[in-house]
């Protein structure tokens, strides 16, 4: 990496870290203060959850776009102020109107954040240097996501508004940091991907949603990661947190600690499983991480059977949890490098976003679907997301087949390249291509 792309990723990982670390200020809490504290009831504060996932469903068509024509920053930057100014406007909100709308600006501005971020990591990186610098990015995520619920559920106290103010203000002042951040940042050209900057007319761009739609792999890749953040994602706070209480007798106090034993394994194991996951076939990381998601949907099945102690019920659901952060870990410096390896050098920032819409709807429907079967359909629903979970290493396998050596394997080509430079002249060296 050179020294203007280190400098250049250093400023985008910070930023990252620190908007995370504003979201968990105010996530965990954003249920409690609609309904509770400011007494607008649990329709109200369904509909600001809601308002939250339409609204990044209303955005992401249009970004990836705009990215690309006008670059990340100024979308990052945009993107970064208007979640400021939802945040401080959901700090002072007294009224559904005016908590709804609040949402409707804290959920476009954040859902914008994330192709604008992963596009910059991408012209900041290298390729064989990508698979890092995704798994900092969601290491730093998810500790900016624990450190932030962590220090705000010290701060917040539900008899009194004015703490949810300070908390919503510290949000709005690290999306702010972001902006400020993002506008500084100094973008290097990446040769591999030179024409995907402002100005510059490339054919591929002109396809626009037809040609992503026309490329099979990346269609393929999208239909896996539907099914990936719906199996896994989806449940978290729904349908599994519903099966934990209703069908193992799961205390609401164990359901904190199994979030922070997912938190606590991708903090752990982001950097153990980073060599392994380099080496490795990335469709053969994710069908791996299905057989993994597998295991942990069984043992929280055992852990709803009621044959053994409640002790060992709670160990189980907690080692579902953690199982499901072991890969969370492992995806995430496989995944969103794919996705940037698929894209043509002109719509890089369209390929982001198309995959970042394709969460959204899954956490959308994941919680609709998953919610009422936890809690009423206890073995079936396990069965589903069983069957889910064997799925995407089906669908996983699939896709490796009609990838590159290049776009599944990049550490073999790497490696092909330094043998070939180190042989000595006039040996032939095979290509790993």
């Amino acid at each position: 990496m050179t020294k203007a792309r280190g400098a250049a990723m250093r400023r985008i990982q910070a930023g990252n870290a620190l908007s995370a670390f504003g979201l968990g200020f105010t996530v965990p809490y954003l249920y409690v203060y609609v309904a509770q504290v400011r007494e607008l009831g649990s329709g109200a504060a369904g509909a600001v959850l809601a308002v939250f996932a339409m609204a990044a469903l209303a955005v992401l068509p249009f970004t990836g776009r705009t990215i690309d024509r006008r670059g990340p920053l100024p979308v990052l930057v945009g993107a970064a102020l208007l979640a400021a100014l939802g945040a401080l406007a959901m700090g002072v909100a007294g009224s559904v109107a005016t908590v709804v709308g609040a949402a409707l600006l804290l959920g476009a501005g954040t859902a914008v954040m994330q192709p604008a971020l992963a596009t910059m990591i991408v012209w900041s990186s290298a390729p064989d240097a990508r698979t890092r610098a995704f798994a900092l990015q969601f290491f730093l995520q998810n500790l900016g996501l624990g450190l932030g619920g962590l220090i705000g559920g010290q701060l917040v106290d539900e008899s009194r508004p004015g703490s949810f103010l300070l908390l919503f203000s510290i949000e709005a002042a690290m999306f702010l940091v972001l902006a400020v951040i993002g506008a500084t940042v100094r973008m290097p050209r990446t040769p591999t991907i030179a024409d995907a900057r402002p100005g510059q007319e490339a054919g591929p761009r002109s396809g626009g949603l037809r040609a992503l739609l026309g490329h099979r792999a990346m269609v393929q890749l999208c239909v896996l990661g539907f099914v990936l953040f719906f199996a896994c994602y989806g449940q978290f706070e729904s349908g599994l947190a519903a099966y934990g209480t209703e069908a193992a007798g799961i205390a609401p106090s164990t359901l904190g600690m199994a979030l922070a034993a997912n938190t606590a394994v991708i903090v752990v194991a982001q950097f153990l499983v980073l060599r392994f996951v380099e080496r490795a076939r990335r469709t053969r990381v994710i069908a791996a991480v299905g057989l993994i998601w597998a295991v942990a949907w069984l043992i929280a099945g055992y852990a709803g059977l009621g044959h053994g102690s409640q002790a060992m019920a709670t160990a189980a659901f907690i080692t579902t949890y953690g199982l499901f952060g072991l890969g969370e870990a492992m995806l995430s410096p496989t995944v969103a490098p794919l996705v940037a390896d698929l894209a043509p050098e002109s719509m890089v920032g369209q390929y982001n976003s198309a995959f970042a819409l394709v969460k959204q709807l899954a956490l959308a429907v994941g919680p609709a679907i998953g919610g009422p079967m936890g809690a009423a359909l206890h073995g079936p629903y396990i069965v589903t997301f069983v069957l889910f979970s064997l799925g995407i290493s089906v669908l996983a396998v699939r896709l490796g087949r009609g990838l590159t050596t290049a776009q599944d394997h990049p550490y073999a080509v790497a490696r092909s390249r330094v043998v070939a430079r180190r042989a000595p002249e006039g040996r032939p060296v095979e290509s790993a291509a």
